[in-house]
């Protein structure tokens, strides 16, 4: 195959991956609809002139398992694509914002299904369906680029090395966004009175919070690497370590919010709310230097916008 056929191949399986990734978002949507149950006559609850429904999801297993594999199956054609990309650059694929993004709901993907394997996340199944059709959306009707050689600022073995490290940091990040979004949405169910019956089905607050605090943990050290490889490559291209650039400027804003969080988690016993909000300030920094300053952003790492 030359060239052109593989970036072909990658479009079509980039396009696969969106609609296997679809009809995951129907099977989690379909999971959560068909599970309600309407109470009977014999054992109808009543509040009041209301009925309470509530939710049985046993009924809907069998969707959720077909959920899953859809999840797996476009983790597997995206992460095909991405290497179909590389291979008809003969290079890295992330060279430009398309490239980073379909790489970057390839390992925000990955991150959730992993996450599965020992905790039970199935309930994120729709949210990490949507997030990840609304990236590949975006990717190829605004951010797409033509497969093409790299620019000669980006011909360096860092690239491979700081932006791999980025995007799996990213992806991992942005799962913990979520669960800390997730502990806020039920917190504040909880102080209204209680979880309705869908939301009865989540993990307990104590548990949210302990599972956005392992992952970010786990992937802060990541992070660190991957800003102070950005430096090394910063040296090595325009013979400085730092210049704050905006993209450098927001990296490290970046890291000493996680690192704030770890902190506080520490030493001054943060949990629950608070961490959470802390949690989700330091994501939006890392989702502000992914599309604004990336996009409409200026200085020296323009060339990894459009």
């Amino acid at each position: 195959m030359d060239n052109t056929s593989w970036a072909y191949l990658s479009n079509y399986l980039i396009y696969s991956a969106m609609a296997v990734f679809t009809l995951a978002f129907f099977a989690h949507a379909f999971e959560t609809a068909w599970a309600v149950r309407t109470p009977s006559i014999a054992t109808e609850k009543s509040e009041g002139n209301l009925l309470v429904k509530t939710f049985d999801f046993e009924r809907t297993a069998r969707t959720a398992r077909i959920a899953t594999a859809f999840m797996i199956l476009g983790f597997l054609l995206l992460f095909s694509g991405v290497v179909a990309r590389g291979i008809s650059a003969h290079r890295v694929p992330w060279g430009n914002m398309y490239e980073f993004s379909i790489t970057g709901a390839m390992a925000f993907t990955g991150a959730y299904l992993l996450a599965l394997r020992k905790n039970d996340l199935r309930w994120l199944g729709l949210i990490v369906a949507t997030a990840v059709l609304l990236t590949l959306g975006t990717a190829v009707t605004v951010l797409y680029r033509p497969s093409a050689p790299l620019v000669p600022a980006l011909k360096s073995t860092w690239l491979v090395i700081h932006v791999s490290a980025a995007i799996v940091s990213g992806g991992v990040f942005l799962l913990a966004n979520t669960i800390a979004a997730t502990y806020l949405l039920l917190d504040r169910m909880e102080q209204r009175g209680g979880r309705n019956a869908w939301a009865k089905r989540l993990p307990t607050l104590e548990v949210l919070d302990q599972l956005c605090y392992r992952l970010v943990a786990f992937v802060f050290p990541l992070w660190t690497f991957a800003v102070i490889a950005g430096a090394i490559w910063a040296e090595h291209a325009w013979g400085r370590y730092w210049g704050w650039d905006p993209k450098e400027t927001w990296a490290f804003i970046t890291w000493v919010c996680y690192a704030a969080y770890l902190h506080a988690r520490v030493t001054a016993g943060w949990r629950g709310r608070k961490a959470a909000w802390l949690c989700l300030l330091a994501g939006s920094t890392f989702l502000f230097n992914y599309v604004y300053v990336n996009i409409w952003g200026t200085g020296k790492h323009t060339y990894s916008g459009l």
